[in-house]
């Protein structure tokens, strides 16, 4: 055999067990699923009741764990209630025991509440920001402040909960003992500065260039902010990396040890599982704040009172991602130039993304540390 055909023959021989490879691993992949159930992708699975609830909005309560010595020592401090996303579901907090804010807060001894915001339909197209911070966050906050018998707790906001909680901080600074943001866009018009695209925002970029009439219209046509829709343009922002993660990477997920292929599967779950936005107060998020950034200029209104960021004065914890490509550091960081005199202001910095932040058990840890 000369040379050449040797060398072709070991090209096949190397094509041959690549392909063998592969096969293995989608056989492995096939018995990993054939032995996961529905129980086994649980996510948000921390003890909790409900405790209050107003229209389709609940409240819970989660359940007190095991003291450690941290944990005894943090009994004094305000209960802390989390507002999540309109665009994802709150047990992001607490996918799994081992990669749970929540749980990292209820080990060191807080008392912690979270708002679900429920399942919006068609017929919630009229709620506002009137409603989600002028009386769904109020109505919690007061129900939680009688049942502890204190004037003030801790509000942790994040993403677009964060605005919530910003907004309601600039309008009723006196419940609030300590407001806390995580990867919360501020000003919608900060990465506009950026030179490098990967530190601007792909949705505000978009947003600015569409009209406020052309936003609504898209809206209306809904009658809502369908979940599908958020997801495919969180998805499209990726584009490549969600090709891959879907295509040739997708054995590579499930064919390892069983446990890897439950992380990434409850994550699936996660994101697949995307709640309609009310049609009212997403015009409000995508025209008055990323497309006109009234936040900024003192324009914007819920409750017929402007929201002034001057108001807040109570300590404020601002954590970012450095790698978030949904809010940039520099729509949250922007906060630091905006909050009143006399407050006490901190940033907290993660080395993870958008998603990031709350999935990696170390950037997880650093925010319940941090709080």
């Amino acid at each position: 055999m000369g040379a050449k055909e040797a060398a072709g023959m070991n090209q096949a021989i190397w094509e041959m067990a690549g392909v063998t490879d592969y096969q293995a691993k989608i056989q492995s992949s096939i018995d990993n699923l054939a032995e996961i159930t529905d129980t086994d992708v649980a996510i948000g699975e921390s003890s909790k009741d409900a405790v209050f609830s107003i229209e389709k909005v609940t409240l819970y309560k989660y359940r007190e764990i095991e003291q450690t010595d941290q944990g005894k020592d943090s009994l004094k401090h305000e209960p802390i209630l989390i507002a999540y996303s309109l665009f994802g579901r709150y047990n992001m907090v607490d996918l799994q025991k081992d990669r749970s804010v929540v749980q990292n807060l209820l080990a060191a001894g807080h008392t912690v509440y979270i708002i679900d915001w429920g399942n919006p339909n068609k017929s919630d197209q009229w709620l506002s920001y009137d409603d989600y911070v002028g009386r769904y966050i109020s109505d919690c906050v007061d129900f939680i402040c009688d049942a502890h018998d204190i004037g003030s707790l801790t509000l942790f906001g994040i993403c677009e909960g964060g605005t919530f909680a910003a907004c309601y901080a600039s309008l009723n600074p006196q419940k609030l003992g300590a407001l806390i943001l995580a990867v919360t866009p501020i000003d919608f018009h900060a990465d506009m500065e950026s030179t490098e695209p990967a530190k601007r925002s792909y949705l505000s970029g978009v947003m600015r260039e569409l009209g406020p009439d052309q936003i609504a219209a898209m809206i209306d046509s809904y009658g809502c902010l369908p979940g599908h829709l958020s997801g495919a343009v969180f998805r499209e922002m990726t584009l490549l990396d969600s090709i891959k993660k879907y295509g040739p990477a997708l054995v590579q997920s499930l064919s390892g040890d069983k446990e890897a292929a439950l992380n990434f599967l409850r994550m699936e779950k996660w994101l697949l599982d995307r709640p309609h936005h009310p049609a009212e107060a997403a015009k409000q998020w995508l025209i008055d704040l990323y497309h006109a950034n009234k936040l900024i200029d003192g324009t914007f209104e819920v409750s017929g009172q402007s929201v002034l960021l001057k108001n807040l004065t109570m300590p404020v914890l601002n954590i970012y991602a450095k790698h978030d490509h949904i809010i940039p550091p520099a729509q949250s960081m922007a906060l630091k130039n905006h909050v009143g005199d006399g407050c006490e202001y901190r940033e907290l910095e993660l080395s993870a993304g958008h998603i990031g932040a709350f999935v990696s058990s170390r950037a997880n840890a650093a925010i319940s540390d941090a709080i």
